[in-house]
């Protein structure tokens, strides 16, 4: 397997844990805020957004204004980077209209991966305004966008036990109330 090829694979892979969970949460849940974690799944769903759009498509091969424009990237950065709030985005979005802009994205995302070849991978990352926290190679950018999503999927998961019911995993325990 190539270096394309395995982050292919775990980038597939994070996208569908992801996506698995959200659309096990009743849509009515989205906004609410779990108590504890201080996030809801709408602002999650949001940050990824631009996250994968940061880290696997302007790092890697700069700005697709087509893109921006179409899932209108500057609404989204307004109310879901790190340091905003998710309540302050309650009310500000649809849940289909989140949950088709996350597919879109993470399609672009997956499109970019297989556009590059495995040189690419070792070139540094195209100039963003904000520096990148942890990447210096386009392999690192994508690789991090890959633990990035891992770790909101694991947010996410923690939301869903809060707001709704804990993910079966399809793992039997005998202690189970379900």
């Amino acid at each position: 397997m190539t270096e394309i090829q395995i982050l292919t694979k775990q980038t597939e892979s994070a996208f569908e844990w992801t996506n698995k969970l959200i659309v096990s949460v009743p849509a009515e849940k989205w906004d609410i805020i779990a108590d504890g974690i201080g996030s809801n799944l709408s602002w999650q769903i949001g940050h990824q957004i631009i996250s994968i759009y940061y880290h696997t498509i302007m790092t890697t091969v700069g700005h697709i204004s087509e893109i921006i424009e179409k899932l209108n990237l500057g609404h989204y950065t307004e109310i879901c980077k790190y340091d905003t709030y998710a309540k302050e985005m309650v009310g500000k979005t649809d849940p289909k209209q989140l949950m088709e802009h996350l597919k879109i994205m993470q399609g672009k995302s997956l499109k970019v991966i297989g556009s590059l070849s495995v040189n690419d991978l070792h070139e540094t990352i195209e100039p963003t305004k904000v520096p990148h926290p942890i990447a210096k190679t386009k392999f690192d950018a994508i690789d991090w966008n890959i633990k990035h999503t891992m770790w909101h999927c694991g947010q996410i998961a923690t939301i869903k036990r809060i707001v709704d019911y804990s993910f079966d995993f399809g793992v039997k325990r005998p202690y189970s109330k379900r």
